[in-house]
């Protein structure tokens, strides 16, 4: 397998490249969403809350996310993938692996396909993208990583141990900050150090976690590229600026968060059968209510329905403080696969129509362009379609490494 690991630098402002900006939610309690190298270099990460890296850089550009504008880069950049080869794995908007095997007849050496997307992406979308190349799949990501921003770097086989042994054990998946400690009092501080240390006593420190970090430090990874994976669930959730005693506002934000799963639901091409409301509270305990619906759906209207009687139902007390609120929709299955035949008296209810003619404006004027009426006017901490947080957006979940 000649395995490609591809990302790609979402900017969307030319005129803010090599300066440090760091994207993310403006709210107090918002995290950073992405940052420019330039920013990193004064430490700030993503995941890291924004003001955090406020007083990590404070001669940072601070700018909100436009999801909208990555969702539809994505696509692009997706689609020139695809063009090489129907072997593509995303794992996020703005990476995937890919499989060139089948494609080097056609378009030439793996060397020369990587050149050739990296050009179609400059080309076509005015952005860059680093691109790793390696025999096996997580030594194509770190290959990448190790050439960002806008590299290309090839790792041979006959050079693969090579490559690995120097790096820090950090380089491989699953060395997270407790299994490098564990690896540190063992002495064990590079990859080739794992490697050369037996896979029982790994197995002993750290389990079957062990054993797998021992194959990876030998370059063994038998995972292929998979184009296709299931879609677990589709959801949204929101922190709020400040903790909200109001059942209207949290109802206000469950009929968004509702809208941008449904949304979501329609873009995959899916239906779902179970709706969930995660309830979080001031002091952070969580409460999850679900409902399966009578029939599936990926219709705004139905889905907010269930999650208000699920907020409702929850057993909080009416003035409960909460902190966050979420909608989740599970039982995915395809449109094709889930049409509801309508009863022999029934008619068409014409919502499911009506939010795709929003879909259609919301691609072409932008998602907030059509809202719902009660999503107009104030409620205690300002309008009620500011978001407040960046993980807001709808997010298709079990794509990720290892689900």
């Amino acid at each position: 397998m000649d395995a490609f690991y591809a990302s790609v630098e979402l900017r969307d402002r030319p005129e803010l490249r090599g300066k440090p900006v760091v994207v993310g939610g403006l709210g107090p309690r918002s995290v950073v969403l992405s940052a420019t190298y330039e920013a990193r270099a004064f430490g700030v990460r993503s995941a890291m809350p924004v003001g955090r890296a406020r007083r990590l850089c404070p001669q940072a550009v601070f700018i909100p996310p436009r999801h909208g504008v990555y969702g539809e880069v994505s696509k692009e950049v997706m689609a020139i993938f695809r063009a090489v080869t129907p072997e593509v794995e995303p794992l996020s908007l703005d990476e995937a692996f890919l499989d060139v095997s089948g494609a080097t007849r056609r378009l030439g050496t793996p060397r020369r396909i990587a050149e050739l997307i990296r050009q179609q992406v400059r080309e076509q979308q005015s952005i860059t993208c680093s691109v790793g190349l390696a025999p096996v799949k997580f030594v194509a990501k770190i290959a990448s990583a190790r050439c960002k921003p806008d590299g290309l770097l090839v790792v041979p086989a006959d050079g693969l141990l090579d490559f690995l042994h120097p790096l820090p054990v950090s380089a491989l998946w699953g060395v997270g900050d407790k299994a490098e400690e564990v690896l540190g009092r063992l002495g064990l501080r590079t990859v080739g150090d794992i490697a050369h240390v037996p896979a029982a006593t790994l197995r002993r420190e750290l389990g079957a976690a062990g054993e797998h970090l021992h194959a990876l430090a030998w370059g063994r990874d038998e995972r292929p590229v998979t184009p296709r994976r299931e879609e677990k669930s589709v959801g949204a959730e929101e922190t709020f600026p400040t903790d909200v005693d109001d059942p209207d506002v949290v109802k206000k934000e469950l009929l968004r968060l509702s809208g941008r799963t449904a949304r979501a639901l329609r873009a995959s091409g899916c239906v779902a059968r179970t709706v969930t409301v995660k309830l979080r509270l001031a002091n952070f305990k969580t409460i999850t209510r679900s409902r399966t619906l009578p029939e599936p759906t990926d219709v705004a209207r139905e889905i907010y329905a269930a999650a208000c009687a699920l907020y409702e139902g929850s057993g909080l007390d009416s003035r409960a403080r909460l902190r966050l609120v979420g909608v989740r929709a599970t039982g995915l299955r395809p449109v094709s696969g889930a049409a509801r035949q309508l009863a022999f008296d029934e008619r068409p209810s014409g919502w499911r129509e009506a939010e795709q003619a929003v879909d259609r404006i919301a691609r072409r004027f932008g998602a907030d362009a059509v809202r719902p009426a009660a999503l107009f006017g104030s409620s205690q901490d300002g309008p009620a379609e500011a978001p407040s947080k960046t993980r807001d957006e709808p997010r298709i979940l079990g794509n990720e490494p290892g689900v």
